[in-house]
């Protein structure tokens, strides 16, 4: 499993991306909706790591506004490797800022992050499905494009790790 510094979007937003889920699930596209309980929620993840202490986390990040109030516009749909499927916002020079900050800090306090964020490999994204079957991937991207663009602002952020039940709200 995997740890994240994650960041939340507003109502209308999360509320538009959790409809977004269920279309995927009614198409037989298993979205973050139905993954561990239910307890995933719509965000932006600035950071990962096999495991993240929130104390030390916290600590690192003292000072710092991680849930700055930026503004995100999410413009297109994109895959990794592995059939992942995700909304991406667009890459503005503040949000690749602020998540530049917030990594200088937590590797800067010896937390070590996936090299997939560091700054200039990271790919703002929402992750909508870890497992797209690759039948049905042509249309759960054109459903995903039916439903953008999506205006959303940051209004939130927690460290993350959802197999050892952890959820810790960070200013």
């Amino acid at each position: 499993m995997v740890a994240a510094l994650e960041l939340y979007l507003d109502t209308d937003a999360t509320r538009r991306i959790r409809v977004l889920w269920e279309a995927l699930e009614s198409e037989g596209v298993q979205s973050l909706r139905s993954l561990l309980g239910r307890r995933h929620r719509p965000h932006v993840s600035l950071a990962v790591a096999p495991r993240l202490d929130p104390d030390r986390v916290a600590q690192a990040l003292a000072g710092t506004v991680v849930a700055a109030p930026l503004r995100l516009s999410f413009q297109h749909a994109g895959q990794f490797v592995g059939r992942v499927l995700w909304l991406g916002p667009t890459p503005t020079a503040e949000l690749l800022a602020h998540q530049a900050v917030v990594y200088g800090r937590l590797t800067g306090a010896g937390i070590a992050i996936s090299e997939h964020y560091r700054p200039g490999h990271w790919v703002p994204h929402c992750t909508l499905s870890m497992r797209v079957p690759n039948t049905l991937m042509a249309a759960a991207v054109r459903r995903c494009l039916e439903v953008l663009p999506i205006e959303a602002t940051v209004v939130g952020a927690a460290v993350v790790d959802h197999a050892r039940d952890i959820a810790r709200p960070l200013p």
